[in-house]
């Protein structure tokens, strides 16, 4: 019995989140380029997406590019941005062909300008699909995200006085990237790295984390199975005591 016949259909987390790491220590294996793990890691992009549509998930949020990533090798860095432009033009019909939105959460006026229109685009394209939201994260960092939400309320209540009790967990959220899309209540990293690298640092306060010793490019809809199996095995209290979840 392979793990998706495990799987309780009745118990799916609604917002997935994944940090996809491992793309250029797979392609050092193969004695290659990291670009060469980025192209890769596409496949397994493709794959994790079909398995979550396919299963009934809501949400699915990728880490795609993140802000510290702008420090890599120029010559990285552009090999990135042309792949993120083909793959976004090569997969519309297919995100179309699954109802699967597109949506993307990072500062994006920071991408450069064609990759920024494609995105747009696609998004536009893609905007009255409902089986699931794809978010890529993309020039995204939580602090920064944080950072842009207090900037968002200074500026929204420049010219009125802001009431400390107005500042609840939900006045927060709702300035965030995410406001509209629930906290991922799994959040799975490849690699064997067990650390957060600043992402959705808010969001995930309550989300089961996952770690797995694959790399990226290898990571299989078995393997996407596989952490659902293992989610739904945790007891998730929320704070509460065993007895009292029980109860």
């Amino acid at each position: 019995m392979g793990f998706k016949e495990k799987i309780n259909l009745d118990n799916l987390p609604n917002h997935i989140a994944v940090i996809m790491d491992g793309n250029g220590r797979w392609a050092a294996k193969q004695g290659e380029s990291r670009v060469f793990g980025h192209e890769h890691g596409v496949n397994s992009v493709r794959e994790t997406a079909e398995a979550a549509a396919e299963l009934g998930i809501g949400y699915l949020t990728l880490y795609a590019f993140s802000t510290e990533n702008w420090n890599r090798p120029k010559f990285e860095v552009d090999a990135l941005m042309t792949l993120f432009v083909d793959t976004i033009q090569r997969e519309i019909e297919t995100l179309n062909k699954n109802n699967i939105r597109l949506n993307a959460i990072g500062d994006l006026k920071s991408l450069p300008g064609e990759n920024y229109r494609k995105l747009m685009d696609t998004i536009d394209e893609t905007r009255n699909n409902d089986r699931m939201v794809l978010t890529l994260a993309m020039s995204y960092s939580a602090r920064w995200e944080i950072t842009e939400a207090v900037r968002r309320i200074i500026t929204d209540k420049e010219n009125q006085q802001l009431n400390a009790e107005e500042i609840t967990e939900n006045f927060f959220s709702n300035y965030l990237n995410t406001n509209d899309m629930p906290d991922p209540e799994l959040l799975i990293r490849t690699s064997g790295e067990k650390r957060i690298s600043n992402f959705l640092l808010w969001q995930i306060a309550y989300a089961e984390l996952y770690f797995t010793p694959i790399l990226w490019p290898e990571f299989t809809k078995e393997d996407f199975y596989e952490a659902i199996v293992n989610y739904q095995s945790r007891e998730r209290r929320f704070g509460l005591t065993s007895e009292q979840i029980k109860s």
